[in-house]
């Protein structure tokens, strides 16, 4: 089977950020992959590496080679991006295999270029220390990097993880307890699954309401 391009996995990443943005994906209401006790692919344990070295979180169990514990709380992996990135619902997900063997044959370059050891038994860019993980993650955003908007678009993916629970709506990913909404202090909902706030920003009303606006606040 030959692999896929640079620009269909680059489509296909894309077309995953404009399914995601028109519509929340529903997360699995079983454990996620934080809690998770089934054994990852090797593919999806590479992945995880790359979101934890984009926003690190504290190993979910004593070993885990995938999160490299850099910092305690909640990081991308915590906050469910394996769900996200491996649901049927997104153009990226038959990619996926293709966007790790990229990234850890990045990783044995590396490695042989410093003359680093990598562990036989797991995948290469889980074998690089938290360090080298970051150092390598940095290069592959450099200008001179010809598969930097693959590494880019996936970065979006992972800080929507994290950052807004993409993968769900947002008042019912709050009720669960996503650890990214929760470790970033995300206000909950008021009556009606709705955001009001009753103070203005600039502590006064810059301007009246509009006479025509309807009752959901949207301009006539």
């Amino acid at each position: 089977m030959t692999p896929p391009d640079r620009r269909t996995v680059l489509r296909a990443l894309t077309a995953t950020l404009a399914a995601m943005a028109a519509e929340g994906l529903p997360q699995p209401a079983t454990a996620s992959a934080a809690h998770s006790t089934t054994p990852e692919s090797p593919p999806l344990q590479t992945l995880l590496a790359f979101a934890d070295t984009l926003i690190p979180g504290q190993r979910r169990y004593p070993g885990d080679t995938v999160v490299a514990g850099a910092v305690t709380g909640p990081g991308a992996v915590q906050a469910g991006v394996a769900d996200l990135l491996a649901s049927p619902r997104l153009p990226v997900k038959p990619f996926l295999p293709a966007i790790a063997s990229l990234l850890d044959a990045r990783a044995v370059s590396y490695a042989a270029a410093r003359l680093i050891l990598l562990p036989p038994l797991q995948p290469p860019f889980t074998g690089l220390s938290f360090r080298h993980r970051t150092a390598l993650v940095t290069g592959l955003f450099g200008p001179e990097d010809v598969d930097r908007p693959i590494w880019q678009v996936l970065s979006l993916i992972v800080g929507l993880a994290f950052d807004s629970a993409g993968s769900q709506d947002t008042p019912e990913a709050i009720r669960q307890g996503h650890a990214g909404l929760a470790w970033l202090g995300f206000p909950a909902p008021g009556q009606g699954d709705s955001w009001r706030f009753t103070e203005f920003s600039y502590g006064s009303a810059l301007a009246g309401l509009h006479p025509r606006t309807t009752a959901s606040g949207s301009p006539a």
